[in-house]
């Protein structure tokens, strides 16, 4: 991560995902920060997405052991006990589409709400939110998984937004939507496809590290996938 100033924090929520973890191990095998946290439903502190407190609690923690330089959310929700991606507007379900704004949408844009604020002020800093490229419109060719689409579509228009506010505060910052692609993880193993190149965790993590590392501040409010090519909105 030569692109950042050195010393300061890196962190990841969703830190026991697959592709969080293999964030986690990344950065911490890496010596271009300070400290390297990660936060999720069984860290200490506990992070929920569904509890706007514990999101709160979570950055009074950060802020007390430094300035988060790099923050990754590696969260997210395609299919649970209670939620599978729909193939027809036949199995739509305002429960199952409330979980998936909730999870892929709203606990995104809370954590903006509190985790922003802690950026530095000067030099580069990132904060990166793992979409998917099926949250594109303008690539949607094969519909189906409603929810799922729209809720990342949802996430893609918050971090945009997000990046318009935070470059008048932080003119260095950059805010940035990443399609991580197929990863052999429980989220899209069930779904991928011989035609699909699935990566190991740990391919998926380099590759997104490497990317957020050639960001430049031209690059902020934008969604790009896990070759650094640009996806369409």
């Amino acid at each position: 991560m030569k692109s950042f100033p050195r010393d300061d924090v890196a962190l990841v929520i969703g830190s026991s995902g697959g592709i969080g973890a293999a964030l986690l191990r990344e950065l911490e095998r890496n010596d271009a920060f300070s400290a390297t946290i990660g936060l999720g439903r069984s860290s200490m502190p506990p992070l929920d997405l569904l509890d706007e407190a514990s999101i709160a609690a979570c950055a009074a923690h950060v802020a007390g052991i430094g300035h988060p330089r790099l923050i990754i959310d590696a969260t997210g929700v395609l299919h649970a006990a209670s939620l599978q991606p729909e193939k027809s507007w036949r199995q739509l379900d305002a429960k199952q589409m409330t979980q998936a704004f909730a999870i892929n949408a709203i606990g995104p844009a809370l954590l903006m709400k509190h985790l922003l604020p802690l950026l530095p002020r000067e030099g580069k800093s990132v904060f990166a939110s793992l979409s998917a490229r099926v949250g594109s419109i303008g690539d949607n060719r094969l519909g189906g998984w409603y929810s799922y689409r729209a809720s990342k579509a949802a996430l893609n228009q918050f971090v945009h937004t997000a990046a318009v506010e935070l470059k008048r505060s932080r003119p260095a910052a950059i805010c940035v939507a990443l399609h991580p692609g197929t990863v052999r993880t429980a989220l899209s193993s069930p779904f991928a496809k011989d035609r699909v190149e699935v990566q190991s965790p740990d391919v998926a993590a380099a590759r997104l590290l490497d990317v957020i590392d050639r960001l430049d501040i031209d690059d902020t409010g934008g969604f790009f996938d896990h070759h650094g090519q640009q996806v369409p909105w």
